[in-house]
């Protein structure tokens, strides 16, 4: 028996929004959007090229959901987005907008540098050794 991680959640204010960032300046690819019929919507992304684990975005709807958009991990980095070009990944998102917290570090597993999104979560870009 095999097992993997198939999809993660991620919580958001407004599916357009974080449609805008993560496939227009992070760069991820739309899965499927679907329209639930109850004012919500099954909209799934993944990193470009990715056949890995993919991300469910999810509007918060209750008040418990909202006080969590932005920070699952009370601040830590949360998410690792891996890359086979660091530095092209870096200057392209640079130059959409995401805003990094620190410079790229080259560090002995990997060159890193910790970006935010439109709502706080924290992600590593890595590019492993």
């Amino acid at each position: 028996m095999s097992q993997r991680l198939n999809l993660v959640t991620l919580l958001v204010r407004d599916y357009d929004e974080a449609l805008e960032f993560y496939c227009g300046a992070v760069g991820f690819e739309l899965v499927e959007d679907t329209d639930r019929g109850d004012g919500t919507r099954w909209v799934v992304i993944r990193p470009a090229g990715s056949d890995g684990t993919q991300v469910l975005l999810a509007r918060a709807s209750t008040p418990e959901q909202v006080a969590r958009v932005g920070d699952p991990g009370g601040g830590r980095v949360m998410h690792f987005l891996g890359t086979d070009d660091f530095a092209a990944d870096h200057a392209r998102m640079v130059a959409a907008g995401v805003r990094f917290l620190e410079e790229p570090r080259h560090e002995e597993y990997g060159d890193v540098a910790v970006f935010e999104d439109l709502y706080g979560n924290r992600w590593d870009l890595i590019q492993p050794r």
